[in-house]
Protein backbone atom coordinates (compact mmCIF):
# COMPACT_ATOMS: atom_id res chain seq x y z
CA UNK A 1 0.00 0.00 0.00
CA UNK A 2 3.24 2.44 0.17
CA UNK A 3 3.66 2.34 -3.60
CA UNK A 4 0.30 2.67 -4.23
CA UNK A 5 -0.65 5.35 -2.01
CA UNK A 6 2.75 7.46 -3.14
CA UNK A 7 1.10 7.26 -6.18
CA UNK A 8 -1.76 8.73 -5.05
CA UNK A 9 -0.55 11.60 -3.80
CA UNK A 10 1.81 12.31 -6.72
CA UNK A 11 -1.28 11.97 -8.50
CA UNK A 12 -3.31 14.20 -7.25
CA UNK A 13 -0.58 16.63 -7.40
CA UNK A 14 0.84 16.06 -11.13
CA UNK A 15 -0.34 19.44 -12.99
CA UNK A 16 -0.92 18.35 -16.45
CA UNK A 17 -1.20 14.40 -18.45
CA UNK A 18 1.82 14.49 -18.92
CA UNK A 19 3.03 14.22 -15.50
CA UNK A 20 0.66 11.90 -14.63
CA UNK A 21 1.15 9.28 -17.52
CA UNK A 22 4.83 9.41 -16.84
CA UNK A 23 3.71 8.48 -12.87
CA UNK A 24 2.06 5.97 -14.57
CA UNK A 25 4.96 4.61 -16.72
CA UNK A 26 7.23 4.71 -13.34
CA UNK A 27 4.89 2.84 -11.02
CA UNK A 28 4.29 -0.05 -13.42
CA UNK A 29 8.22 -0.82 -14.18
CA UNK A 30 8.78 -0.64 -10.16
CA UNK A 31 6.11 -2.29 -8.71
CA UNK A 32 5.60 -6.28 -8.88
CA UNK A 33 2.83 -8.44 -9.31
CA UNK A 34 -0.23 -8.35 -8.54
CA UNK A 35 -0.49 -4.66 -6.72
CA UNK A 36 0.58 -3.11 -10.08
CA UNK A 37 -2.53 -5.01 -11.85
CA UNK A 38 -4.37 -4.05 -8.51
CA UNK A 39 -3.84 -0.30 -8.69
CA UNK A 40 -4.49 -0.21 -12.41
CA UNK A 41 -7.81 -1.62 -12.10
CA UNK A 42 -8.34 -0.04 -9.11
CA UNK A 43 -7.38 3.73 -11.01
CA UNK A 44 -9.97 3.15 -13.70
CA UNK A 45 -12.46 1.88 -11.44
CA UNK A 46 -12.46 -1.83 -12.16
CA UNK A 47 -12.66 -2.80 -8.14
CA UNK A 48 -14.41 -3.52 -5.32
CA UNK A 49 -16.06 0.15 -5.14
CA UNK A 50 -17.90 2.00 -2.26
CA UNK A 51 -17.50 -1.01 0.35
CA UNK A 52 -17.51 1.66 3.11
CA UNK A 53 -19.70 5.17 3.21
CA UNK A 54 -19.47 8.05 5.09
CA UNK A 55 -21.94 6.86 8.00
CA UNK A 56 -18.82 4.43 7.92
CA UNK A 57 -15.76 6.77 8.31
CA UNK A 58 -18.10 8.66 10.69
CA UNK A 59 -18.50 6.05 12.66
CA UNK A 60 -14.64 4.96 12.95
CA UNK A 61 -13.78 8.57 13.73
CA UNK A 62 -15.93 8.53 16.48
CA UNK A 63 -14.46 5.22 18.20
CA UNK A 64 -10.60 7.14 18.41
CA UNK A 65 -11.07 11.15 18.29
CA UNK A 66 -13.33 13.62 20.22
CA UNK A 67 -16.33 14.39 18.48
CA UNK A 68 -15.78 17.94 18.88
CA UNK A 69 -11.82 17.99 17.65
CA UNK A 70 -13.46 15.96 14.43
CA UNK A 71 -15.85 18.44 13.42
CA UNK A 72 -13.30 21.40 13.30
CA UNK A 73 -10.89 19.52 11.84
CA UNK A 74 -13.15 18.35 8.64
CA UNK A 75 -14.77 22.08 9.05
CA UNK A 76 -11.41 22.86 7.82
CA UNK A 77 -9.88 19.98 5.70
CA UNK A 78 -12.95 19.94 4.14
CA UNK A 79 -12.62 15.93 2.92
CA UNK A 80 -13.82 13.22 5.11
CA UNK A 81 -11.26 10.38 3.86
CA UNK A 82 -8.58 12.84 4.20
CA UNK A 83 -9.61 14.02 7.51
CA UNK A 84 -9.80 10.71 9.26
CA UNK A 85 -6.33 9.74 7.59
CA UNK A 86 -5.27 13.13 9.24
CA UNK A 87 -6.45 12.42 12.69
CA UNK A 88 -6.14 8.79 13.30
CA UNK A 89 -4.29 8.22 16.16
CA UNK A 90 -1.11 5.89 15.78
CA UNK A 91 -0.83 2.76 18.16
CA UNK A 92 2.30 1.36 19.21
CA UNK A 93 3.01 -2.21 18.05
CA UNK A 94 0.70 -2.65 15.37
CA UNK A 95 1.59 -4.64 12.14
CA UNK A 96 3.09 -3.33 9.45
CA UNK A 97 1.09 -1.83 6.82
CA UNK A 98 -1.10 -4.22 4.20
CA UNK A 99 0.09 -4.88 0.40
CA UNK A 100 -2.38 -3.54 -2.17
CA UNK A 101 -3.15 -6.98 -3.18
CA UNK A 102 -4.05 -7.95 0.37
CA UNK A 103 -6.42 -4.92 0.60
CA UNK A 104 -8.09 -6.23 -2.76
CA UNK A 105 -8.64 -9.96 -2.07
CA UNK A 106 -9.59 -9.29 1.92
CA UNK A 107 -12.20 -6.65 1.25
CA UNK A 108 -13.84 -9.29 -1.43
CA UNK A 109 -13.87 -11.45 1.15
CA UNK A 110 -14.95 -9.15 4.16
CA UNK A 111 -18.50 -8.85 4.69
CA UNK A 112 -19.73 -4.81 5.56
CA UNK A 113 -20.81 -5.95 9.00
CA UNK A 114 -16.96 -6.86 9.59
CA UNK A 115 -15.43 -4.10 7.35
CA UNK A 116 -15.37 -1.64 10.37
CA UNK A 117 -12.92 -4.36 12.23
CA UNK A 118 -10.54 -4.85 9.56
CA UNK A 119 -10.31 -1.14 8.48
CA UNK A 120 -9.00 -0.07 11.98
CA UNK A 121 -6.54 -2.86 12.09
CA UNK A 122 -5.31 -1.56 8.99
CA UNK A 123 -5.52 2.11 9.87
CA UNK A 124 -3.71 1.15 13.24
CA UNK A 125 -1.02 -0.49 10.90
CA UNK A 126 -0.08 2.85 8.97
CA UNK A 127 1.27 6.19 8.61
CA UNK A 128 -1.25 8.75 7.29
CA UNK A 129 -0.48 8.70 3.74
CA UNK A 130 -0.97 5.00 3.38
CA UNK A 131 -4.50 5.40 5.67
CA UNK A 132 -5.23 8.25 2.63
CA UNK A 133 -4.52 5.88 0.15
CA UNK A 134 -6.48 3.02 2.37
CA UNK A 135 -9.52 5.34 2.65
CA UNK A 136 -9.88 6.42 -1.00
CA UNK A 137 -9.55 3.28 -2.23
CA UNK A 138 -11.96 1.91 0.08
CA UNK A 139 -14.27 4.68 -0.63
CA UNK A 140 -14.17 4.21 -4.38
CA UNK A 141 -13.45 8.08 -4.15
CA UNK A 142 -9.61 8.27 -6.15
CA UNK A 143 -10.10 11.23 -7.88
CA UNK A 144 -6.51 11.83 -9.39
CA UNK A 145 -7.62 11.96 -12.76
CA UNK A 146 -6.61 8.76 -14.47
CA UNK A 147 -8.78 7.37 -17.24
CA UNK A 148 -8.62 4.30 -18.66
CA UNK A 149 -6.97 6.29 -21.75
CA UNK A 150 -4.17 7.59 -20.10
CA UNK A 151 -3.37 4.19 -18.59
CA UNK A 152 -3.15 2.65 -21.68
CA UNK A 153 -1.02 5.19 -22.44
CA UNK A 154 0.98 4.96 -19.80
CA UNK A 155 1.26 1.08 -20.35
CA UNK A 156 2.10 1.61 -24.27
CA UNK A 157 5.52 3.61 -22.82
CA UNK A 158 6.28 1.18 -20.02
CA UNK A 159 5.74 -1.73 -23.02
CA UNK A 160 7.73 0.04 -26.13
CA UNK A 161 4.06 -1.00 -27.86
CA UNK A 162 1.33 0.85 -29.87
CA UNK A 163 -1.72 2.01 -27.63
CA UNK A 164 -3.69 -0.12 -30.10
CA UNK A 165 -2.25 -3.30 -29.28
CA UNK A 166 -2.73 -2.33 -25.28
CA UNK A 167 -6.15 -2.07 -25.82
CA UNK A 168 -7.04 -5.15 -27.56
CA UNK A 169 -4.64 -7.40 -25.29
CA UNK A 170 -5.90 -5.35 -22.25
CA UNK A 171 -9.71 -6.47 -22.88
CA UNK A 172 -8.65 -10.50 -23.40
CA UNK A 173 -7.27 -10.38 -19.59
CA UNK A 174 -9.11 -9.53 -15.93
CA UNK A 175 -7.75 -8.04 -13.05
CA UNK A 176 -5.07 -8.28 -11.64
CA UNK A 177 -4.04 -8.49 -15.01
CA UNK A 178 -0.81 -11.25 -14.82
CA UNK A 179 -0.74 -11.60 -18.57
CA UNK A 180 -1.20 -8.25 -19.62
CA UNK A 181 1.98 -7.09 -17.53
CA UNK A 182 4.00 -10.34 -18.62
CA UNK A 183 3.42 -9.89 -22.97
CA UNK A 184 4.45 -6.12 -22.12
CA UNK A 185 7.72 -7.27 -20.63
CA UNK A 186 8.21 -9.87 -22.70
CA UNK A 187 7.59 -12.79 -20.53
CA UNK A 188 5.10 -13.90 -22.46
CA UNK A 189 2.54 -14.75 -25.36
CA UNK A 190 0.20 -11.84 -26.27
CA UNK A 191 -3.52 -12.19 -24.74
CA UNK A 192 -5.54 -13.81 -27.00
CA UNK A 193 -9.35 -12.19 -26.93
CA UNK A 194 -10.58 -15.63 -28.63
CA UNK A 195 -13.53 -13.87 -29.93
CA UNK A 196 -14.50 -11.98 -27.02
CA UNK A 197 -15.59 -8.03 -27.23
CA UNK A 198 -12.34 -5.80 -27.36
CA UNK A 199 -12.28 -1.96 -27.10
CA UNK A 200 -10.69 -0.47 -30.03
CA UNK A 201 -9.22 3.06 -29.52
CA UNK A 202 -11.51 5.71 -31.27
CA UNK A 203 -11.11 8.20 -33.98
CA UNK A 204 -11.21 11.71 -32.57
CA UNK A 205 -11.68 15.45 -33.98
CA UNK A 206 -9.83 18.46 -33.50
CA UNK A 207 -11.67 21.66 -33.37
CA UNK A 208 -11.85 23.37 -36.32
CA UNK A 209 -9.91 26.96 -36.55
CA UNK A 210 -11.63 28.10 -39.33
CA UNK A 211 -13.54 27.37 -42.74
CA UNK A 212 -10.18 27.84 -44.23
CA UNK A 213 -8.82 24.34 -42.32
CA UNK A 214 -11.48 22.96 -45.34
CA UNK A 215 -9.87 24.78 -48.65
CA UNK A 216 -12.32 25.92 -51.28
CA UNK A 217 -13.30 22.61 -52.46
CA UNK A 218 -16.08 20.86 -50.17
CA UNK A 219 -16.54 17.89 -52.12
CA UNK A 220 -13.27 16.72 -50.83
CA UNK A 221 -15.76 16.57 -47.32
CA UNK A 222 -18.60 15.30 -45.58
CA UNK A 223 -20.52 16.66 -42.73
CA UNK A 224 -22.90 15.16 -40.43
CA UNK A 225 -24.59 16.17 -36.93
CA UNK A 226 -22.34 16.46 -33.50
CA UNK A 227 -25.05 14.70 -31.61
CA UNK A 228 -24.56 15.58 -27.81
CA UNK A 229 -24.39 12.13 -25.84
CA UNK A 230 -22.02 10.35 -24.82
CA UNK A 231 -19.66 8.30 -27.88
CA UNK A 232 -20.07 4.83 -27.53
CA UNK A 233 -18.65 1.94 -29.36
CA UNK A 234 -20.62 -1.64 -30.21
CA UNK A 235 -18.72 -4.72 -30.10
CA UNK A 236 -20.57 -8.04 -30.36
CA UNK A 237 -19.36 -11.40 -31.38
CA UNK A 238 -19.55 -15.11 -31.06
CA UNK A 239 -17.22 -14.19 -27.55
CA UNK A 240 -19.96 -11.46 -26.10
CA UNK A 241 -21.34 -7.86 -26.35
CA UNK A 242 -19.59 -4.94 -24.83
CA UNK A 243 -20.75 -1.47 -24.65
CA UNK A 244 -17.45 1.10 -24.58
CA UNK A 245 -17.13 4.27 -23.87
CA UNK A 246 -14.46 6.26 -25.84
CA UNK A 247 -11.92 5.98 -22.98
CA UNK A 248 -12.81 2.48 -23.02
CA UNK A 249 -15.01 2.39 -19.94
CA UNK A 250 -17.91 -0.66 -19.68
CA UNK A 251 -21.38 0.78 -20.05
CA UNK A 252 -23.19 -2.34 -21.05
CA UNK A 253 -24.78 -2.67 -17.37
CA UNK A 254 -26.27 0.83 -17.75
CA UNK A 255 -27.50 -0.05 -21.01
CA UNK A 256 -29.13 -3.48 -20.83
CA UNK A 257 -31.39 -2.78 -23.70
CA UNK A 258 -28.79 -1.85 -26.13
CA UNK A 259 -26.88 -4.89 -25.17
CA UNK A 260 -30.44 -6.66 -25.76
CA UNK A 261 -30.50 -5.21 -29.45
CA UNK A 262 -26.64 -5.71 -30.63
CA UNK A 263 -28.15 -9.29 -32.34
CA UNK A 264 -25.04 -9.03 -34.90
CA UNK A 265 -21.26 -9.67 -35.27
CA UNK A 266 -19.52 -6.11 -35.76
CA UNK A 267 -18.03 -3.30 -34.01
CA UNK A 268 -20.32 -0.22 -34.77
CA UNK A 269 -18.74 3.70 -33.48
CA UNK A 270 -22.08 5.75 -32.64
CA UNK A 271 -23.50 8.56 -30.03
CA UNK A 272 -25.44 7.29 -27.19
CA UNK A 273 -28.64 9.09 -26.72
CA UNK A 274 -32.25 9.40 -24.98
CA UNK A 275 -35.13 9.65 -26.84
CA UNK A 276 -38.41 10.50 -25.37
CA UNK A 277 -40.96 7.37 -24.41
CA UNK A 278 -42.29 5.83 -27.41
CA UNK A 279 -40.36 7.30 -30.18
CA UNK A 280 -38.31 5.55 -32.49
CA UNK A 281 -34.80 5.75 -32.81
CA UNK A 282 -33.90 7.95 -35.55
CA UNK A 283 -36.40 10.84 -33.52
CA UNK A 284 -34.85 14.13 -32.17
CA UNK A 285 -33.32 13.01 -28.52
CA UNK A 286 -33.87 14.17 -25.45
CA UNK A 287 -31.77 16.64 -23.34
CA UNK A 288 -28.40 15.60 -22.22
CA UNK A 289 -29.59 15.82 -18.65
CA UNK A 290 -32.03 12.86 -19.45
CA UNK A 291 -29.33 11.01 -20.06
CA UNK A 292 -27.08 11.95 -17.55
CA UNK A 293 -30.00 10.74 -15.38
CA UNK A 294 -29.34 6.81 -17.00
CA UNK A 295 -25.20 7.24 -16.80
CA UNK A 296 -25.44 7.57 -12.94
CA UNK A 297 -27.37 4.29 -12.76
CA UNK A 298 -25.20 1.10 -13.30
CA UNK A 299 -28.28 -1.30 -13.20
CA UNK A 300 -31.24 1.04 -14.15
CA UNK A 301 -34.71 -0.43 -13.03
CA UNK A 302 -37.08 -0.53 -16.04
CA UNK A 303 -39.39 2.14 -14.56
CA UNK A 304 -36.10 4.47 -15.52
CA UNK A 305 -35.50 2.43 -18.93
CA UNK A 306 -39.30 3.10 -19.99
CA UNK A 307 -39.15 6.61 -18.75
CA UNK A 308 -35.35 7.51 -20.24
CA UNK A 309 -35.25 5.26 -23.34
CA UNK A 310 -31.60 4.26 -24.66
CA UNK A 311 -30.76 5.25 -28.39
CA UNK A 312 -27.70 4.90 -30.30
CA UNK A 313 -27.35 6.87 -33.45
CA UNK A 314 -24.65 5.19 -36.00
CA UNK A 315 -21.42 6.81 -37.24
CA UNK A 316 -19.12 4.51 -38.03
CA UNK A 317 -18.55 0.60 -38.89
CA UNK A 318 -14.51 -0.79 -37.73
CA UNK A 319 -15.05 -4.12 -37.97
CA UNK A 320 -18.21 -6.76 -40.36
CA UNK A 321 -17.73 -10.16 -38.66
CA UNK A 322 -14.04 -10.28 -38.89
CA UNK A 323 -12.97 -8.29 -41.39
CA UNK A 324 -11.08 -5.19 -40.18
CA UNK A 325 -12.85 -2.14 -42.27
CA UNK A 326 -10.49 0.69 -40.28
CA UNK A 327 -8.22 1.20 -43.33
CA UNK A 328 -10.97 2.05 -45.63
CA UNK A 329 -11.34 5.49 -46.94
CA UNK A 330 -14.75 7.02 -45.00
CA UNK A 331 -16.62 6.87 -48.16
CA UNK A 332 -16.42 3.01 -48.07
CA UNK A 333 -17.02 2.21 -44.59
CA UNK A 334 -20.21 4.58 -44.75
CA UNK A 335 -21.38 2.61 -47.86
CA UNK A 336 -20.34 -0.58 -45.84
CA UNK A 337 -22.57 0.85 -42.42
CA UNK A 338 -25.44 1.38 -44.71
CA UNK A 339 -25.63 -2.02 -46.21
CA UNK A 340 -25.31 -3.43 -42.73
CA UNK A 341 -27.60 -1.47 -41.66
CA UNK A 342 -30.54 -1.93 -44.07
CA UNK A 343 -29.79 -5.74 -43.93
CA UNK A 344 -29.72 -6.10 -40.00
CA UNK A 345 -31.98 -3.06 -39.10
CA UNK A 346 -30.54 -3.54 -35.41
CA UNK A 347 -33.60 -2.26 -32.91
CA UNK A 348 -33.04 0.63 -30.91
CA UNK A 349 -30.42 2.18 -33.48
CA UNK A 350 -30.39 4.80 -36.19
CA UNK A 351 -27.99 5.88 -38.97
CA UNK A 352 -26.14 9.85 -38.42
CA UNK A 353 -27.22 11.14 -41.28
CA UNK A 354 -24.77 12.73 -44.03
CA UNK A 355 -25.74 16.26 -44.65
CA UNK A 356 -25.17 17.90 -47.71
CA UNK A 357 -22.03 20.54 -48.46
CA UNK A 358 -22.89 22.80 -50.81
CA UNK A 359 -20.45 25.95 -50.50
CA UNK A 360 -18.70 27.31 -46.80
CA UNK A 361 -22.31 29.68 -46.37
CA UNK A 362 -24.31 27.18 -46.12
CA UNK A 363 -22.16 25.21 -43.67
CA UNK A 364 -21.68 28.26 -41.16
CA UNK A 365 -25.76 28.83 -41.35
CA UNK A 366 -25.89 25.29 -40.65
CA UNK A 367 -23.48 25.65 -37.03
CA UNK A 368 -25.39 28.75 -35.97
CA UNK A 369 -28.62 27.13 -36.54
CA UNK A 370 -27.65 23.80 -34.45
CA UNK A 371 -28.58 25.55 -31.39
CA UNK A 372 -32.54 25.58 -32.52
CA UNK A 373 -32.34 22.23 -33.36
CA UNK A 374 -30.83 20.81 -30.02
CA UNK A 375 -27.60 19.74 -31.59
CA UNK A 376 -24.50 20.25 -30.47
CA UNK A 377 -22.98 21.52 -33.58
CA UNK A 378 -20.92 19.80 -36.93
CA UNK A 379 -18.90 17.07 -37.51
CA UNK A 380 -16.46 17.61 -40.82
CA UNK A 381 -14.99 14.14 -41.96
CA UNK A 382 -12.61 14.25 -45.41
CA UNK A 383 -13.88 11.72 -47.43
CA UNK A 384 -10.63 9.39 -47.89
CA UNK A 385 -9.53 9.58 -44.27
CA UNK A 386 -8.80 6.19 -42.78
CA UNK A 387 -10.40 5.14 -39.21
CA UNK A 388 -6.80 6.17 -37.23
CA UNK A 389 -6.69 6.07 -33.39
CA UNK A 390 -6.32 9.56 -31.68
CA UNK A 391 -7.00 12.60 -33.25
CA UNK A 392 -4.79 12.95 -36.32
CA UNK A 393 -5.22 16.46 -37.57
CA UNK A 394 -7.05 17.50 -40.78
CA UNK A 395 -8.98 14.35 -41.11
CA UNK A 396 -11.84 14.87 -38.97
CA UNK A 397 -12.71 18.24 -37.88
CA UNK A 398 -15.65 19.51 -35.07
CA UNK A 399 -17.67 22.71 -35.34
CA UNK A 400 -19.09 23.07 -32.01
CA UNK A 401 -22.31 25.99 -31.75
CA UNK A 402 -20.58 29.33 -29.78
CA UNK A 403 -21.17 29.17 -25.83
CA UNK A 404 -24.04 30.89 -23.73
CA UNK A 405 -23.17 32.91 -21.13
CA UNK A 406 -24.58 34.64 -18.16
CA UNK A 407 -23.31 37.18 -15.33
CA UNK A 408 -24.10 35.38 -12.10
CA UNK A 409 -23.82 36.18 -8.13
CA UNK A 410 -21.14 34.15 -6.22
CA UNK A 411 -22.74 32.58 -3.72
CA UNK A 412 -20.83 29.97 -2.06
CA UNK A 413 -17.65 28.45 -2.01
CA UNK A 414 -15.58 25.07 -0.88
CA UNK A 415 -12.09 23.81 -0.98
CA UNK A 416 -10.95 21.92 -4.23
CA UNK A 417 -8.96 18.93 -4.31
CA UNK A 418 -5.28 17.84 -5.41
CA UNK A 419 -3.08 20.58 -5.98
CA UNK A 420 -6.29 23.34 -5.72
CA UNK A 421 -6.76 21.84 -2.34
CA UNK A 422 -5.40 24.78 -0.26
CA UNK A 423 -8.09 26.94 -2.34
CA UNK A 424 -11.82 27.45 -2.25
CA UNK A 425 -12.03 26.52 -5.66
CA UNK A 426 -15.74 25.36 -6.40
CA UNK A 427 -17.65 28.09 -6.88
CA UNK A 428 -21.64 28.27 -6.66
CA UNK A 429 -23.57 31.00 -8.54
CA UNK A 430 -27.27 32.32 -8.76
CA UNK A 431 -29.72 34.71 -10.43
CA UNK A 432 -32.07 36.70 -9.44
CA UNK A 433 -35.83 35.52 -9.43
CA UNK A 434 -39.16 37.47 -8.31
CA UNK A 435 -39.72 41.33 -8.02
CA UNK A 436 -39.11 43.90 -5.41
CA UNK A 437 -39.18 42.53 -2.15
CA UNK A 438 -39.63 38.89 -3.01
CA UNK A 439 -36.57 39.18 -5.34
CA UNK A 440 -34.15 37.11 -4.37
CA UNK A 441 -31.23 34.90 -5.46
CA UNK A 442 -31.29 31.60 -6.78
CA UNK A 443 -28.44 29.40 -7.36
CA UNK A 444 -28.30 27.56 -10.87
CA UNK A 445 -25.13 25.90 -11.36
CA UNK A 446 -21.56 25.13 -9.74
CA UNK A 447 -17.83 25.68 -11.66
CA UNK A 448 -14.83 24.59 -10.94
CA UNK A 449 -13.05 25.75 -14.32
CA UNK A 450 -12.19 28.20 -16.55
CA UNK A 451 -10.36 30.83 -14.46
CA UNK A 452 -6.44 31.93 -14.64
CA UNK A 453 -4.40 31.00 -11.46
CA UNK A 454 -4.63 34.54 -10.71
CA UNK A 455 -8.03 34.85 -10.90
CA UNK A 456 -8.44 31.61 -8.56
CA UNK A 457 -5.85 33.55 -6.42
CA UNK A 458 -8.43 36.78 -6.29
CA UNK A 459 -11.98 34.29 -5.94
CA UNK A 460 -10.09 32.72 -2.82
CA UNK A 461 -9.41 35.69 -1.20
CA UNK A 462 -12.59 36.98 -1.49
CA UNK A 463 -14.19 34.22 0.03
CA UNK A 464 -11.57 34.36 2.66
CA UNK A 465 -12.46 38.14 3.45
CA UNK A 466 -16.67 37.67 2.93
CA UNK A 467 -17.67 34.81 4.39
CA UNK A 468 -20.65 34.98 6.36
CA UNK A 469 -21.69 31.20 7.10
CA UNK A 470 -20.09 27.56 7.71
CA UNK A 471 -21.88 24.68 6.58
CA UNK A 472 -18.74 22.03 6.66
CA UNK A 473 -16.13 22.55 4.00
CA UNK A 474 -18.98 25.08 1.79
CA UNK A 475 -18.96 28.77 2.99
CA UNK A 476 -21.47 31.34 2.04
CA UNK A 477 -20.62 34.68 0.84
CA UNK A 478 -21.60 38.21 0.53
CA UNK A 479 -23.54 38.16 -2.71
CA UNK A 480 -21.50 41.22 -4.03
CA UNK A 481 -19.57 39.53 -6.77
CA UNK A 482 -20.07 38.96 -10.26
CA UNK A 483 -18.81 36.16 -12.54
CA UNK A 484 -19.12 35.87 -16.50
CA UNK A 485 -20.17 32.24 -16.74
CA UNK A 486 -20.08 30.05 -20.22
CA UNK A 487 -22.13 27.17 -20.60
CA UNK A 488 -22.86 24.88 -23.75
CA UNK A 489 -26.97 24.59 -22.90
CA UNK A 490 -29.81 25.05 -20.54
CA UNK A 491 -31.83 22.27 -19.60
CA UNK A 492 -35.02 21.97 -17.70
CA UNK A 493 -34.22 20.40 -14.79
CA UNK A 494 -36.63 18.73 -11.46
CA UNK A 495 -33.83 18.00 -9.70
CA UNK A 496 -32.67 21.80 -9.11
CA UNK A 497 -34.48 24.19 -7.34
CA UNK A 498 -34.29 26.64 -10.00
CA UNK A 499 -35.84 24.12 -12.29
CA UNK A 500 -32.48 24.58 -14.70
CA UNK A 501 -29.29 22.32 -15.39
CA UNK A 502 -26.12 23.80 -17.11
CA UNK A 503 -24.03 21.68 -19.39
CA UNK A 504 -20.25 22.27 -18.53
CA UNK A 505 -20.19 25.23 -16.70
CA UNK A 506 -16.89 27.23 -16.29
CA UNK A 507 -16.02 31.01 -14.99
CA UNK A 508 -14.74 32.80 -18.22
CA UNK A 509 -14.54 36.43 -16.47
CA UNK A 510 -14.66 37.91 -13.22
CA UNK A 511 -16.98 41.23 -13.11
CA UNK A 512 -15.85 43.45 -10.38
CA UNK A 513 -17.41 46.35 -12.05
CA UNK A 514 -20.60 45.34 -12.29
CA UNK A 515 -22.91 45.59 -9.00
CA UNK A 516 -24.27 42.46 -8.16
CA UNK A 517 -27.91 43.84 -9.11
CA UNK A 518 -27.59 44.03 -12.52
CA UNK A 519 -26.56 40.42 -12.75
CA UNK A 520 -29.14 38.07 -15.04
CA UNK A 521 -32.21 36.84 -13.97
CA UNK A 522 -33.52 33.13 -13.87
CA UNK A 523 -36.15 34.48 -16.30
CA UNK A 524 -33.09 35.05 -18.70
CA UNK A 525 -30.96 31.99 -18.40
CA UNK A 526 -34.74 29.85 -18.93
CA UNK A 527 -35.76 31.45 -21.90
CA UNK A 528 -31.97 30.18 -23.41
CA UNK A 529 -33.00 26.50 -23.21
Amino acid sequence: MRAFAELLEHLTLAPGRDAKRALLTRYFATTPDPDRGHALAALIGETRRGAAGPAMLRALAASRVDPVLFALSYDFVGDLAETLALIWPARDGADAPPRLGEVVDRLAATSRAALPGLLTTWLDASPAPVRLGLLKLITGGLRVGVSAGLARAALADFSGRAEEEIAEAWHATAPPYGALFAWAEGRGPRPDAAGAPVFRPPMLAQALPGPEALGEDLTAWRAEWKWDGVRVQLVAGPGGRRIFSRSGEDLSAAFPEILEAMEFHATLDGELLVLPPGAPADAAPSPFAALQRRLGRRQPGAKLREALPAAVRLYDILFEGAQDLRPLAFDLRRARLENFFATRHPARMALSALIAVTDHAALARLAANARESGIEGLMLKRAASPYLPGRPRGEWWKWKRAALTIDAVLMYAQRGHGKRGSYFSDFTFGLWQGEGSDRRLVPVGKAYSGFTDAELAILDRFVRAHAIARFGPVREVEKTFVVEVAFDSAQRSTRHRSGVALRFPRIIRLRRDKPAEEADTLASLLAMI
